[in-house]
């Protein structure tokens, strides 16, 4: 068995598309980032690559590299569940917290679940997404910031 474990905060602002687990959440701002800045996809990816110790997000997918300016993030996803295939693992289960302060996420949930399920090819039973706010606290408080953090069990495949 490996653990991995990520986290990725964007800043938000006006005019941007708020992407969480595949969800585009409509919302007066979105995440700025070279990618679409789908933190939840960013920190799922990045904690199996941290399970199977081959780096971070940025070694694989450069934000300097043209190629990936507002790629879709479930792209990336795809491409770390291929090196996880690969490298002869598979998810058992994987935890994941949303942090924003505004807007509440409770309806888009699911759709979080259903679509993190089909990328890593696990029952939607093995997903929990959940999300908070920050109390008003801290960049994220006062909605300058959205943050995800995925924590990953993957076991070997028989």
């Amino acid at each position: 068995m490996r653990i991995g474990f990520a986290s990725d905060i964007h800043r938000l602002m006006g005019g941007r598309k708020l992407m969480l687990g595949g969800v585009n959440v409509p919302h007066w701002q979105g995440e700025v980032a070279h990618s679409d800045g789908d933190v939840v996809y960013h920190a799922l990816a990045e904690s199996i690559l941290g399970a199977l110790a081959l780096g971070d997000l940025g070694t694989h997918f450069p934000d300097s590299d043209p190629a990936y300016k507002d790629i879709d993030s479930s792209k990336l996803v795809k491409k770390v569940v291929e090196m996880m295939d690969e490298k002869g693992y598979k998810v058992n289960n994987v935890d994941i917290s949303i942090t924003l302060q505004e807007p509440k996420l409770k309806s888009f949930i699911s759709q979080m679940r259903n679509n993190v399920a089909e990328l890593l090819n696990v029952e939607v039973e093995q997903v929990s997404i959940k999300a908070g706010t920050n109390e008003n606290l801290d960049a994220i408080g006062m909605q300058l910031a959205v943050k995800a953090e995925s924590i990953i069990l993957l076991t070997e495949k028989e």
